[in-house]
C-alpha cells in the first residue's frame, strides 16, 4: 500500500524519483513501473495488478452512459505506461505535465491503492479545499463512520 508524502522536483526532461518505500510496493504489485492517468488536475499512478483491476472494472460495466464514455476517453485514454529507470525515476509525458501542471515543485502523495502526482502549487490549493471541506457537516459524518 502507498502512504504517505513526500515533495520533489521534477527534472526538464520530466523525470521524477520515485521513493524506494513506493518502489517497493510498485514491484510487489507486478512490476517496476506504474499506469499513470489523469483525475482532478494531478496524476493517479497504480500498480499494473491494480490498473488491470480498473480496467476490468470498467469493462464490466452495463452502463454505456455519455458520462461513462467520456471518462474512459479520459482517463484511460489518456493512461501511459511509465517504467522506472535504474536511478528510481519515470518520465511524465509532455501531456500529462501539462495537464497536472507539473513545473518544477512537486508532490507525491500514497493514498493507499495507489499514489498522486500533484504540483505543489495545486497541492496547496487542494489542501485548502480540504481543510474547508472538514468544517462541512456532511463530510464529517462520513469520516465519523470509519471511527474516527
Amino acid at each position: 500500500m502507498f502512504r504517505g508524502s513526500s515533495f520533489h522536483t521534477i527534472d526538464e526532461k520530466g523525470r521524477i524519483i520515485i521513493p524506494a518505500r513506493f518502489r517497493d510496493v510498485l514491484k510487489a504489485g507486478g512490476g517496476d513501473g506504474v499506469m499513470v492517468s489523469r483525475l482532478d488536475k494531478s496524476l493517479f499512478a497504480y500498480t499494473f495488478e491494480e490498473w488491470s483491476k480498473i480496467e476490468n472494472k470498467i469493462l464490466s460495466l452495463a452502463e454505456k452512459s455519455g458520462n461513462m464514455r467520456r471518462f474512459r476517453r479520459v482517463f484511460i485514454g489518456g493512461a501511459f505506461e511509465c517504467i522506472c529507470d535504474k536511478q528510481g525515476r519515470i518520465l511524465i509525458p509532455p501531456s500529462l505535465r501539462q495537464y497536472s501542471e507539473l513545473e518544477r515543485e512537486i508532490v507525491l502523495l500514497g493514498v493507499l491503492d495507489h499514489f498522486e502526482i500533484w504540483s505543489r502549487k495545486n497541492w496547496e490549493k487542494e489542501n485548502l479545499n480540504i481543510e474547508e471541506d472538514m468544517e462541512n457537516e456532511e463530510v464529517r459524518n462520513e469520516i465519523s463512520k470509519l471511527g474516527l
